[in-house]
């Protein structure tokens, strides 16, 4: 994989503070800082936030494949929340594509946490729109 250093691909990226950190074919890792504004009712990191992290992992990861994805949302998303999170520590998603087809793609991912502790596992199904060849 590279490293990536760039502006955030979208408004919600930039306002989660999303960062993409490496890419190669198929794959993505992006990392998240946890403040205490993604904090639950019981002062960890709320399941929603993980998601987020993990399925935006797994769509830049979708984004990597060639011919090139114009377009990739996911219509199927499964989480299994292993470990807590902890508000204030960096979050890192690895996400890699599993199955490329010419309208869908299938990626898994992991989250860990800044300890390498796995907090999470997700996989996801996405619609893609390609460039045309």
């Amino acid at each position: 994989m590279s490293d990536v250093k760039q502006a955030a691909p979208s408004r919600a990226w930039a306002w989660l503070g999303l960062r993409l950190v490496e890419t190669g074919e198929g794959a993505a890792v992006v990392e998240m800082t946890t403040t205490e504004d993604m904090a639950n009712h019981s002062g960890f990191v709320h399941g929603g936030m993980i998601s987020t992290l993990a399925d935006s992992a797994m769509g830049r990861s979708v984004r990597t494949l060639k011919p090139g994805v114009v377009r990739a949302m996911s219509f199927d998303l499964k989480l299994n929340f292993i470990n807590a999170a902890k508000v204030g520590e960096t979050l890192r998603a690895t996400g890699h594509v599993i199955h490329a087809g010419r309208r869908t793609a299938v990626a898994e991912c992991t989250v860990a946490g800044q300890d390498g502790r796995l907090v999470a596992t997700a996989s996801a199904t996405f619609a893609v729109t390609r460039e045309k060849e």
